[in-house]
């Protein structure tokens, strides 16, 4: 197969925004219900670095579909464990018995 720089960034461009999309629902439902009870926290740890080490790789290697991608991604990851851990704190908090006062 022979295809231009120009294809081949299409190519990368069009699965940098599908991949990177697919986030926004998640956020937006985390962020409308002001609850992240059932997203995994290590998932989103491990996922939130795994895109930055991407975000780094594409910065080095030049290819801007990748570097562009990975930091929008890394972005809405961060903010949904960001949510995430505000909200998991604020419920364990509200959860807590409360303690007699002297």
């Amino acid at each position: 197969m022979n295809l231009s720089r120009i294809q081949i960034d299409a190519i990368g461009y069009a699965a940098a925004t599908m991949t990177t999309v697919s986030f926004v629902p998640q956020l937006l439902r985390v962020i409308r219900l002001r609850s992240a009870r059932d997203i995994s926290l290590g998932m989103f740890l491990i996922f939130s670095a795994g895109t930055f080490t991407w975000f780094v790789y594409g910065l080095l290697v030049h290819s801007t579909p990748v570097w562009v991608a990975n930091a929008v991604t890394f972005i809405l990851a961060a903010s949904i464990l960001g949510m995430k851990l505000r909200f998991d704190q604020r419920a364990t908090k509200k959860h807590q018995p409360a303690r007699a006062t002297r």
